[in-house]
């Protein structure tokens, strides 16, 4: 099963679901449904807070001679994941995302920075609403008698809306575009469309041990990066930057139908590229701390429920960033 990852940079999408209901080597098919929060309402740079006042005087691109100003984005993803395991050592994933973002900016503003510059009357805001980026994924853990190491290894369709606006100012792909406020029109950010527009090649591992009577552990992997983009004319480019995430765990087993655990999600992602990407604001490494616990309403039915909460983030520029995200899920053997 595979770790949350979406397009929204350095957000923290990290959490590890296949550890949050137990690895299984079970035949037959699994149906999981999520729903994750992500409310990015502070404004970073590097490790600590940042104002609008630094986005202007003290820009992530000097060039530009001021800096973007955005005010918040609120994710909401619904994730739809089916499983079907042929045996103990081959199993495949089919993993449909559904995308709901509001996103707010003042948009870039010159040097220097003056307090009209963030005026209500300088917002404006659009709202995502659609597919997002299909991923089909297999998935091998034969290689021991335990079958509790694993590969994972697969690929990430461009099946969302994706675009931007092209150099000679035309909107390119199928972008959403600001409904209000002076951006009226203009494409939203393409890294925070429902879709890249890029086709992905995925790899991964897992391995989980108990380590007490009562204890599990695992560690997982996982690595992302862009293998072709649809939106590659010059002028109106745009790839991906790559995305590494590494978690690791720790399941409390004592009571069969009640299992508290606790993650560890490290994310680090690269830099966008193109003419259509936020170069200098979508680079950062994050980690999260994230209790939660699983619970079985009947043999084959099972809920579970995270809070991450960050502990570490390193971005680079100036980007928004969550003070927490939540997922709550739902897991059903058929």
């Amino acid at each position: 099963m595979p770790q949350l990852a979406h397009a929204c940079a350095t957000c923290g999408c990290t959490l590890s679901t296949d550890a949050a209901t137990g690895y299984s080597t079970m035949s037959g098919w699994r149906i999981n449904l999520d729903y994750t929060y992500i409310d990015q309402n502070q404004l970073r740079h590097g490790r600590g807070k940042a104002t609008a006042e630094q986005v202007v005087n003290q820009p992530a691109n000097p060039a530009l001679g001021g800096g973007e100003i955005e005010k918040s984005t609120t994710n909401r993803y619904i994730n739809l994941t089916a499983m079907y395991r042929f045996n103990a050592d081959w199993g495949v994933n089919f993993i449909v995302p559904y995308v709901i973002r509001d996103h707010s900016t003042y948009g870039t503003q010159l040097q220097p920075y003056t307090s009209t510059e963030t005026a209500p009357d300088q917002l404006s805001s659009t709202h995502v609403s659609g597919l997002g980026d299909v991923k089909i994924l297999a998935g091998y853990q034969g290689f021991l008698p335990t079958h509790n190491l694993g590969v994972q290894f697969g690929v990430k369709l461009p099946t969302g809306n994706y675009g931007g606006q092209s150099a000679d100012g035309n909107l390119v792909g199928r972008p959403v575009t600001f409904r209000n406020g002076p951006g009226l029109g203009q494409s939203l950010d393409t890294d925070l469309q429902a879709g890249t527009g890029s086709t992905d090649l995925i790899i991964g591992g897992y391995y989980y041990q108990p380590v007490s009577q009562d204890f599990d552990a695992f560690a997982s992997a996982q690595f992302q990066a862009a293998v072709k983009e649809n939106l590659n004319r010059p002028g109106a480019d745009y790839r991906p930057g790559n995305l590494t995430t590494v978690s690791v765990g720790l399941r409390y087993e004592a009571h069969a139908n009640w299992v508290p655990q606790v993650q560890l999600n490290w994310s680090h992602k690269m830099a966008d590229q193109g003419f259509l990407a936020d170069v200098p604001d979508t680079e950062g490494t994050v980690a999260y701390l994230s209790p939660g616990f699983s619970a079985s309403l009947s043999r084959n039915l099972q809920v579970y429920a995270f809070v991450q909460v960050p502990i570490y983030s390193h971005l680079h520029g100036y980007q928004l960033f969550p003070g927490w995200t939540g997922t709550v899920g739902v897991s059903m053997k058929l």
